[in-house]
């Protein structure tokens, strides 16, 4: 790879950018004025044709930085008849949130975007894209559907994009991606979005990439200083509780709370609308319009209460949500920094919680020391976090026994680990 460019420190225009006037105007009506680091450090490095690796968490404004260039370089279609980008993403939702963000750019131009991806019926898909698109955004399974289907033509791409691509690769669509890739254009342009580059995504970028640009836009801890992260010891069935009283207490705007599974998201939905009103669920038995009218709810800040599985824990970018709460703590770590990733957006404070029960207390020790942080414990008043085990561990105690078996206190979480010039563009837009 390339050697990796530092990241801007100053503010810098979109003005100081070399941007054409239709898409300044685009800018201004949609209230942007100012690059994120890493739209400042990967747009000129785009408009010059370089590949380019962004390491970068959603919420920092990383889709504008791959659909600016894209936007400003497209052909007319009298010249380029066939889809000129391919943008890949892992979901669903983040398929129709790219295809939003990439449509509100290019307003006042006739750019054709269109969002393909399973759970709605082919056909519709296959007639818009018939109908004519620049830009393709799509999920893996379904762009290699239509593929096969002759319905989607790649002769005329001459830029891909690999967004969220670890989290792509955790999901199984490593084939998928490389079968796509290698049926595109070989002197193309390739831009790859990632949260964090794992071995694999460096080989992927080895393989089908040209001399790209590093840059890396993540914090060094993993997690944006803007959130504050504390978590609840408590037992699980109180937790329940503890997230009404947490509600209560914090009245978010708000909320996306995480479970583990489908039939735990539905349980809390279900004890939740109880209680108050504006609340939703989404996972991944719902049907697709159920998880788009959802998804459009939560964006237009009618659902002020999301329960969710973890298919919204990547990628959905919903810049009103102050709190998470982790009702179930994640089985994986980087689960944990892509849940918390989804508050904190653009700079803006957020704040996460996690319930762990006692036995819970190893995984919350790996998360501190992925994320080389540690968590505060956060306390609520007149709740008994663990009234029932800890009663009868001190009961026990009381008696001159040492404590009941299984039931000992866990010992405090040990301390977290210890804290190029560019080639000439390769293509000429249009071939």
């Amino acid at each position: 790879m390339a050697k990796s460019q530092s990241q801007p420190e100053k503010k810098v225009l979109f003005q100081d950018l070399d941007l054409s006037k239709v898409m300044l105007r685009s800018l201004e009506a949609a209230g942007y004025e100012y690059a994120t680091p890493i739209q400042a450090g990967m747009i000129p490095l785009a408009l010059d044709g370089a590949d380019v690796v962004g390491q970068a968490r959603t919420g920092t404004g990383k889709t504008a930085a791959f659909s600016i260039p894209i936007l400003e370089q497209l052909s007319p279609r009298s010249e380029l008849p066939n889809p000129q980008a391919l943008i890949l993403v892992p979901t669903r939702e983040l398929a129709v949130q790219v295809r939003e963000e990439a449509a509100k750019l290019a307003f006042g131009t006739r750019t054709g975007c269109v969002a393909v991806y399973g759970g709605k019926p082919i056909r519709g898909q296959v007639e818009k894209l018939r109908a004519g698109a620049h830009v393709v955004v799509g999920t893996p399974g379904r762009v290699i559907d239509l593929i096969n289907r002759g319905s989607l033509i790649l002769s005329d791409i001459w830029c891909v994009v690999l967004d969220e691509a670890d989290r792509m690769l955790d999901i199984g669509f490593r084939p998928d991606i490389e079968k796509i890739l290698r049926k595109c254009p070989t002197d193309r342009q390739t831009l790859l979005l990632s949260a964090t580059i794992p071995p694999p995504i460096e080989k992927l970028a080895q393989r089908y990439m040209v001399d790209p640009e590093k840059l890396n836009f993540s914090s060094r801890d993993l997690s944006v200083e803007t959130i504050e992260q504390l978590y609840f010891t408590v037992d699980a069935d109180r937790k329940f509780d503890l997230l009404v009283r947490l509600l209560e207490r914090e009245n978010p705007k708000q909320t996306i709370v995480f479970c583990r599974t489908k039939r735990g998201t539905d349980k809390i939905y279900q004890r939740l609308k109880k209680k108050m009103d504006e609340a939703a669920c989404i996972h991944g038995d719902l049907e697709q319009s159920s998880r788009d009218r959802v998804m459009k709810a939560f964006r237009a800040g009618e659902v002020k209460l999301l329960v969710a599985t973890d298919v919204v824990g990547r990628g959905i970018d919903v810049s009103g949500v102050s709190h998470i709460i982790n009702f179930d703590i994640p089985q994986f770590c980087d689960d944990y920094v892509h849940r918390v990733g989804r508050t904190g957006r653009m700079g803006r404070e957020g704040v996460a919680y996690t319930f762990v029960t006692i036995e819970e207390g190893p995984e919350l020790t790996r998360i501190e020391q992925r994320i080389n942080r540690m968590l505060t414990r956060a306390e609520m008043a007149d709740f008994e976090l663990t009234a029932r085990k800890m009663s009868r561990v001190a009961a026990s105690l009381a008696e001159g026994e040492e404590g009941v078996e299984g039931e000992e206190e866990a010992a405090p979480p040990p301390p977290p680990f210890a804290k190029r010039g560019r080639g000439p563009k390769r293509y000429r837009k249009g071939l």
